[in-house]
């Protein structure tokens, strides 16, 4: 599970694209907060916080508190964000209130482990991913980084289904009605010559 990130905040009232440029003048990103709890609230954040973590690969599982200051935070997780085109820079930011028993959906990355130790590797085999993440239902508080696949012994014409995964305390996969491929190791595409 990640740890929980914090990030400045500060309330605004304006909105639409003048005064959202002027914010990102003055070194800030505007976002909005929505979900349960309450309306939806604009506000900025600190450009320069928030582009340590806007393109790492794990922000949208990541668990955050936009602080306000003067004792007023929001337990919050990112649900979408754009982008400058050019140089990746976050311009707005999406996120959705997570309270304290909250449980959201979340994409998780699937990393794939041992292939030294896959004979089906080892001959010539190819692995075939077919889910690069997998979307699950979480308690907020227990967002893991990754789901881990072994490919220790898995010879050539394997498939891994997700239910050889071993998933943390409380996280369900979002798709119930059958056993979906992860991966699969199959032949060489070379044919040998004659």
């Amino acid at each position: 599970m990640s740890d929980v990130l914090t990030l400045s905040a500060e309330a605004r009232s304006n909105h639409g694209k003048g005064p959202a440029r002027a914010l990102r003048r003055a070194g800030k990103v505007p976002a909005i907060i929505y979900g349960p709890g309450g309306e939806p609230e604009m506000c900025a954040l600190v450009f320069n916080e928030l582009k340590k973590v806007a393109n790492k690969r794990s922000f949208f599982n990541q668990l955050m508190v936009l602080d306000f200051g003067n004792g007023r935070s929001e337990r919050v997780l990112p649900r979408e964000a754009q982008y400058h085109p050019v140089t990746s820079d976050p311009m707005h930011v999406d996120f959705y209130r997570a309270g304290e028993h909250a449980t959201v959906i979340v994409e998780v990355p699937v990393v794939f482990l041992n292939e030294a130790h896959s004979p089906g590797l080892k001959m010539g085999g190819t692995l075939n991913i077919v889910r690069r993440t997998v979307e699950v239902h979480v308690p907020a508080d227990a967002i893991p980084d990754h789901l881990e696949v072994d490919l220790t012994g898995r010879e050539i014409g394997d498939t891994v289904h997700f239910s050889e995964i071993t998933l943390p305390q409380g996280v369900k996969p979002t798709i119930t009605d059958r056993d979906f491929t992860i991966c699969s190791i199959v032949p060489p595409t070379v044919a040998p010559e004659e």
